[in-house]
C-alpha cells in the first residue's frame, strides 16, 4: 500500500509540472484578454477534495511554493492561498457530491473567486498599494473564472477517474465508516 502512494505522490508533483508547463507556454497562446486559466486552483481543490484537508493543505503549500520560486513573485503568498483552497476541498469532501457536474464547477468557481480576491488583498498589504484596481480584479476575475469552468468542464472526466484511485489509496477507512 504505501509503494501505492508514493506513486501516486510522485505522479501528482509530475502532474505539477506538466501544469506548470501547460500555463507557462502553450496558454500564452489562448489567453482571454490577457488572461489565462488557473490550473493550480482545480488541481489543489481537487487533491483536498479526493484526498482530504491535511493532503489538499500540503500539496497546496508546496505547490504554491514551486510556484512562488519559479515565477519570481514574493513566496509564501500563493503557497497560503492555494494551501487555503486545498482545506477548504478538504472541508467540501463530507458536504458535496464530487459526481455532480454543477456542484463541481460551483466548486471551481468559488475557489477561483477567494484565491485570487486573496492573492490581491495580501499582495496589497505585503507591497503596500493601495487597492483601487476594483474593476481590473472584477474582469480578470470573470474572465479566469469562465477559462477555469471551461478547463474543468473538459478534464473533468479524467480528474474523476484518478480522484476516486486516489482516494481509495490514501483514505483506508470505507464510506460506511462515516455513518457509524
Amino acid at each position: 500500500m504505501e509503494k501505492r502512494k508514493t506513486l501516486i505522490v510522485i505522479a501528482l508533483i509530475l502532474t505539477f509540472f506538466i501544469i506548470y508547463f501547460l500555463q507557462s507556454n502553450f496558454f500564452n497562446w489562448f489567453t482571454i484578454a490577457g488572461i489565462k486559466p488557473n490550473i493550480f486552483v482545480i488541481l489543489s481543490l481537487f487533491i483536498g477534495l479526493f484526498l482530504g484537508r491535511k493532503y489538499g493543505l500540503c500539496f497546496g503549500i508546496i505547490y504554491g511554493f514551486f510556484l512562488d520560486s519559479l515565477i519570481g513573485r514574493n513566496i509564501g503568498i500563493s503557497s497560503m492561498m492555494l494551501g487555503i483552497i486545498g482545506l477548504i476541498g478538504g472541508y467540501i469532501d463530507k458536504n458535496f457530491s464530487k459526481d455532480n457536474r454543477l456542484m463541481i464547477m460551483a466548486m471551481v468557481t468559488v475557489a477561483t473567486i477567494i484565491y485570487e480576491i486573496g492573492l490581491y488583498i495580501i499582495q496589497g498589504i505585503v507591497l503596500s498599494y493601495i487597492i483601487d484596481e476594483i474593476p481590473i480584479l472584477i474582469r480578470t476575475l470573470l474572465i479566469e473564472v469562465i477559462y477555469n469552468i471551461i478547463i474543468t468542464i473538459i478534464i473533468y472526466p479524467l480528474i474523476k477517474k484518478a480522484g476516486y484511485y486516489i482516494e481509495g489509496a490514501f483514505k483506508e477507512n470505507n464510506i460506511l465508516t462515516r455513518y457509524f
